[in-house]
């Protein structure tokens, strides 16, 4: 009979093997990676281009395209393009992220060969009617002044503003004049030129059929411009000097902090342990932030400590919302626990339950095929070593107390931190 009192036996993970893709290349030059998996009958397919916010010719205008990419083409209008999706159960979306923007399309295997033609429609002939960029720019700004009204969106702002500079792609603040002054021309020109499927990266996954590559190779080995490669942004500009922000929000009674700083990129040597010492700090719900800000002080439901790795730059970001009373004394007790990490090794007993949660969460990451491609996607899209992810267990395996300290010094002195509170008016 099963003993309940007794805590089921653990064991080392052992080796790691992510499923190794496929790699083929399109006519047109674009990159398929294919990771098949027969468990279910569906299939996934993301078609990745460098058509985020760091290739904006002008402000919002990536934006603008991923959100309107599905709102009609040469042939189908958005409610023919809608209804095809539904028939078929599928989901199509578009998402723009900060370097890259990502068409995505779920459906059965045997329905990828009827979408397919669809998906090239909208990659290619996207017409970008007026009436919906009008609708899509009215909506986004009226969205960005009901958050502009929180605290929690005003600190991230104006954080990532001072971390990386308002001019840099990360750092730019929204802007509602500039947004509001863009065209159905200029999200046209914008995707003949960053949704050029000659600089794509294609990631196939699920129960994928020999059919199904032949189609891929045949339909989206097209390209719909003469692959002009997209200009990266010429001028950046520099972080501000600000290390101490203030955000005034009117009639808030809550306060956010935003803390953090600019970070080694996932390439560096230490990136794993690096990860492993944000955990303590703040990665997980036992972590110290959590144990002394939340538990004992009573500040907060929740603060977190996490690292944020792009294609041009990696930070570290602490972050949480406390009445506003308190937001002095929460950032003192931030700064407290970094200290704590540089004078003191982390307890055996702590280290070895950061290292069993960050192992079975990183197992539980691997449960189906997408969350396998979504790790495969991001090395390719990272340029990260082929073992990158085997290293990652073998560091969380073997590091130590004396390294975790030795990296705390180095990279968590609360001086070298950029601090932002968006709180009510000071008096």
């Amino acid at each position: 009979m099963l003993n309940r009192q007794l805590a089921p036996p653990t064991r080392p993970i052992g080796r790691v093997a992510l499923p190794t893709a496929t790699v083929t290349q399109l006519p047109n030059g674009a990159r398929l990676h294919i990771l098949p998996h027969d468990a279910q009958p569906v299939v996934r397919l993301q078609v990745v281009l460098p058509a985020g916010r760091w290739y904006d010719p002008l402000p919002g205008v990536s934006l603008l395209t991923a959100r309107t990419l599905l709102d009609g083409t040469r042939t189908r209008t958005a409610r023919q393009i809608a209804d095809e999706i539904a028939f078929y159960g599928a989901s199509l979306e578009c998402d723009q992220g900060f370097d890259r923007a990502t068409l995505t399309l779920y459906c059965l295997s045997r329905h990828l060969e009827k979408l397919l033609p669809l998906v090239h429609d909208v990659l290619l002939n996207a017409s970008f009617p007026d009436k919906e960029i009008e609708q899509l720019k009215t909506r986004t700004v009226q969205n960005i002044r009901v958050e502009r009204q929180k605290t929690s969106y005003l600190a991230s702002e104006r954080f990532s503003q001072n971390l990386f500079g308002p001019k840099h792609p990360y750092g730019r603040p929204f802007s509602e004049e500039s947004f509001q002054l863009l065209s159905a021309n200029e999200a046209r020109s914008f995707h003949g030129q960053a949704y050029d499927l000659s600089i794509a990266e294609l990631f196939l996954c699920g129960d994928v059929y020999d059919d199904h590559t032949h189609l891929i190779h045949s339909l989206l080995g097209k390209s719909n411009t003469s692959a002009l490669l997209v200009d990266k942004p010429t001028s950046q500009g520099e972080a501000q000097s600000t290390r101490n922000d203030y955000v005034p929000v009117g009639g808030s009674i809550q306060a956010s902090l935003r803390l953090g700083r600019t970070w080694p990129s996932p390439l560096h040597s230490d990136t794993h342990k690096l990860q492993f010492l944000v955990k303590v700090l703040g990665g997980y719900f036992g972590s110290r932030l959590m144990k002394n800000i939340r538990e004992d002080k009573g500040f907060t439901y929740g603060i977190y400590a996490s690292i944020n790795h792009r294609e041009h730059g990696s930070n570290l970001l602490i972050g949480s919302d406390v009445n506003a009373q308190n937001a002095e004394a929460a950032v003192t007790e931030i700064y407290h626990e970094m200290r704590k990490l540089q004078e003191e090794p982390v307890p055996a007993d702590e280290l070895e339950t950061v290292r069993s949660y960050i192992l079975g969460k990183f197992l539980n990451e691997l449960g189906t095929i997408f969350e396998q491609a979504d790790k495969y996607r991001t090395r390719i899209l990272l340029g990260l070593p082929i073992d990158f992810h085997a290293r990652f267990v073998a560091d969380v395996e073997t590091v130590t107390a004396k390294e975790l300290q030795a990296l705390a010094q180095t990279y968590l002195s609360p001086v070298e931190l950029i601090e932002v509170v968006a709180g009510p008016e000071r008096k």
